[in-house]
């Protein structure tokens, strides 16, 4: 009961942060896609900064600390569900 719960909220934070970082790729938005980006951006970027600390962007532009991060996710909630 509690691993189905964990597994379920990692996933539903894992899309958050992939639909933030989709919605980072349209610099041209406004009204609600704006205010929600920034919500999503709220909820997402202290994870994220964690991982943009550690790993520079490729190139000066392209930035994988995004899926690092999601792996990390994966694997630690992958971790704390074999433990239980």
């Amino acid at each position: 009961m509690i691993t189905a719960i964990i597994v379920n909220l990692a996933n539903a934070y894992s899309m958050v942060i992939f639909i933030y970082v989709m919605m980072s790729w349209f610099p041209n938005m406004g009204g609600f896609l704006l205010d929600l980006y920034e919500a999503l951006g709220k909820i997402c970027d202290p994870f994220l900064d964690l991982f943009k600390r550690f790993i520079p962007p490729i190139g000066g532009m392209v930035d994988i600390s995004p899926i690092v991060a999601l792996l990390v996710l994966q694997f630690g909630v992958r971790l704390i569900v074999a433990l239980l």
